[in-house]
């Protein structure tokens, strides 16, 4: 493929996501390893302090495609009773000219639902912050001198919360939660001097999933689970998801991502192609603290025709609790 034709497709590309009804959130193919991403309830879930890190290259040979790095680092505030998780998350995503930054404290209250403390009920809340930003030196003029292109970079940082809930027991999970609950009453247009710059505009975001474990023998369980979003204005998308883990170790999967109609939607166009992509992971447990992950996705519509996959490397590592000593926890699964 030519640059030049590249170079088109990726402003095209960028043109349509800025200028379109809804942008749904970054996604990431391994957010069952840490659903700390679309939900604040999560925080402590593992119950030892944990620290994630995540870098997904989206859509590779494509100039300006999405590139996402994000890291989180969550726990317990109190080791004995287990009631109270807290969490924090860093996340850096960066599309063509336009980048986002944004960090979140989450808070999630614990409560104990069975005497052996097997299932909890979470609830949790999100609070952060997100900062904006276009960098018109990135951006290919079509006219010299086009003053609706600013030089350089402007920004502007918007607040933002979040709030969810979260259950689970050893065999089963679900989840639901509400992310950017102050897009509806906050601009993220970039302003510099008396200029205003247009930017992805930020929407509500609706998560619900739920996923459970069926030992099918003493060293393989199988992990079936599912995610849908939502934002009420783009199509509505599932994620189904199958992992196989061998000896609590290895663990092998594919999720199918798709759009689905649940309701009716008007501003929809009626032959709009629901599959989306599919992906193949990999999670390896070197040890009983220590994990790394690899997912490939590809997508499914026309502009797999121009991209080369996407890529997405993620580890994490858990620490003792002090009280608890090099004691390990019972495995979490979820």
């Amino acid at each position: 493929m030519k640059k030049n034709d590249r170079s088109l497709l990726t402003t095209l590309f960028i043109f349509i996501v800025s200028s379109g009804f809804a942008q749904q959130n970054v996604q990431f193919s391994q957010y069952i390893f840490n659903e700390l991403a679309v939900n604040p309830a999560y925080a402590g879930y593992k119950e030892e302090w944990t620290a994630h890190l995540l870098y997904r290259s989206q859509w590779v040979s494509i100039t300006g495609a999405p590139k996402t790095a994000t890291f989180s680092f969550d726990g317990l505030t109190d080791s004995y009773r287990k009631n109270t998780g807290l969490g924090l998350q860093i996340t850096n995503d960066k599309l063509g000219a336009q980048s986002n930054l944004s960090a979140y404290t989450n808070y999630s209250y614990r409560l104990k639902l069975d005497a052996l403390d097997t299932r909890r009920l979470c609830l949790g809340l999100g609070v952060g912050v997100s900062q904006y930003a276009l960098n018109g030196d990135e951006l290919s003029y079509v006219q010299e001198n086009d003053s609706r292109i600013q030089a350089g970079t402007v920004n502007t940082i918007t607040p933002d919360l979040r709030f969810g809930v979260y259950y689970y027991s050893p065999t089963f999970f679900a989840g639901a939660s509400v992310m950017d609950l102050f897009a509806d009453y906050i601009s993220t247009k970039l302003q510099d001097g008396t200029k205003t710059y247009l930017n992805i505009k930020k929407t509500r975001h609706y998560y619900f999933s739920a996923g459970g474990l069926i030992t099918l023998s003493s060293t393989i369980i199988l992990k079936p689970s599912f995610l849908i979003k939502e934002d009420f204005k783009g199509p509505t998308n599932l994620d189904l998801n199958t992992f196989f883990a061998f000896n609590e170790k290895v663990w092998i999967g594919a999720s199918w991502r798709t759009g689905i109609k649940l309701w009716s939607k008007d501003n929809l166009i009626s032959n709009l192609q629901m599959a989306d992509a599919y992906s193949v992971m990999a999670q390896f447990y070197v040890n009983d603290r220590f994990r790394i992950g690899y997912a490939y996705d590809r997508t499914l519509s026309e502009l797999s025709n121009y991209e080369n996959g996407s890529h997405e490397v993620s580890v994490s590592l858990s620490l003792p609790s002090p009280k608890l000593g090099e004691r390990i926890l019972s495995p979490r699964y979820f």
